[in-house]
């Protein structure tokens, strides 16, 4: 039987395409440990933009002359390539955002608000950023609907025996899940939240900011109907999202914000809308951010985002055991296999902004607070954690300065 080879991926070597991972921090090199919050950038997207900014900026699709047409060409473009890179069947359910809370809120505002009422039950997970949860808490509020919550166990993934209990509350009418945590990196079964809220004629809406960088995304074979990412955590620019949607649910909704280019005809009497995706698409584009976000794509996929995915693992396999024997260590979130390249933790007796400094002291940059996740930390316990996290230029070696900073942080606090 023919066996396929992995590619494996050199982190030493993509480190060389990351411009600040050359400098030092305290007298140190940088081991940045955040990429959950956002990446660093690499040489080539950076390039991308500014050769966009030097020869082809221009406003899109409002200009027959050379620029114009270059910049429309190119900002398209982008969007061709990140529509592919998330499998959508069309380029048009391809919505330009400013960031994935942007693209969630989109959905709560122009889907939920208009179809929600009493009676109707809206579940989250007890592992939502944010982002994903306060959009949904707001609009069942406004609209007189049930909010509920897929709780955890004690394992840090998702309890899926209290769905049916769920259905008895009223009319399902969307489930709101992430595909990775950004909290603890457990990778969640959307695909069986997804047939389950179709099963009960509801919709689903993933959040894959925290999965977009790091794993294969496909909305065909999750099944999902809304799926939300954003361009900083996948090496691209900041100030720009994405929201891929079913296009008949898409072309049934309401737009999310008005004014120019999102028209088909002003009138005094009535503004009838565009066709998609510029229905959701206001006001003047984050032109050279789309640039970036596409480069951005160009880039990952000529690494390969299995090879991206298998470092990770490879990487929290190791730390997870690293760190282990670290003094009056508490680890959160579940076995290495069930978890994508992200390890939360706590130092007995020490807070983790007071673990996050004395790393910051060693040139070792982790995340230390509640991750934009308060209703986890509570099912935790905690008010916070530290939490480190690896991307495709993450190397064993940052794992072991890491390690040995907190072996620093329990001398320095006793």
């Amino acid at each position: 039987m023919a066996v396929e080879a992995r590619t494996k991926l050199d982190a030493q070597k993509l480190r060389a395409d990351f411009p600040i991972l050359q400098q030092e921090i305290n007298g140190k090199p940088l081991a940045y440990l955040d990429s959950a919050v956002t990446a660093q950038k690499p040489r080539q997207m950076l390039e991308a933009m500014t050769q966009f900014y030097e020869t082809s900026y221009g406003n899109v699709h409002r200009g027959v002359y050379a620029l114009a047409e270059r910049s429309t060409e190119a900002f398209e473009g982008a969007r061709d390539r990140i529509a592919k890179f998330v499998n959508a069947p069309s380029s048009r359910e391809l919505i330009f955002t400013r960031n994935a809370t942007e693209s969630l809120n989109l959905v709560a505002y122009a889907y939920g608000l208009a179809r929600l009422g009493p009676g109707d039950v809206v579940v989250v997970t007890e592992l939502e950023h944010h982002s994903n949860f306060v959009p949904w808490q707001y609009v069942a509020k406004r609209t007189g609907a049930s909010f509920r919550m897929v709780r955890l166990t004690d394992g840090g993934e998702l309890d899926l025996d209290g769905l049916d209990e769920i259905t008895r509350d009223g009319e399902l009418k969307v489930v709101a899940a992430n595909l990775v945590s950004n909290a603890l990196g457990t990778v969640n079964p959307v695909e069986k939240l997804t047939a389950w809220a179709h099963e009960h004629g509801a919709v689903s809406v993933v959040d894959a900011a925290q999965a977009a960088p790091h794993r294969p995304i496909d909305v065909q074979a999750l099944g999902c109907d809304f799926l939300a990412f954003s361009a900083h955590k996948l090496c691209g620019p900041s100030g720009v999202g994405a929201l891929w949607g079913r296009r008949d649910l898409l072309e049934s909704m309401e737009p999310f914000n008005l004014g120019g280019h999102m028209i088909r005809k002003v009138q005094f009497e009535e503004t009838t809308w565009g066709d998609l995706p510029h229905k959701f698409e206001a006001g003047t584009a984050p032109i050279a951010e789309a640039v970036g976000f596409g480069a951005a794509i160009d880039y990952l996929n000529g690494i390969g985002l299995d090879a991206i995915e298998q470092h990770e693992h490879d990487l929290v396999a190791y730390a997870l055991e690293r760190l282990g024997d670290v003094p009056g260590i508490q680890l959160y979130g579940p076995a290495p296999e069930k978890r994508a390249g992200i390890v939360s933790f706590n130092m007995e007796g020490i807070h983790p902004h007071d673990v996050a400094q004395v790393l910051d002291w060693e040139g070792v940059a982790i995340r230390a607070g509640h991750h934009c996740c308060q209703p986890l930390m509570a099912r935790l316990g905690v008010s916070a954690t530290n939490r480190a996290s690896f991307y495709l230029y993450t190397v064993q070696e940052d794992v072991d300065r890491l390690h040995d900073g907190l072996l620093r942080a329990r001398k320095v606090f006793g």
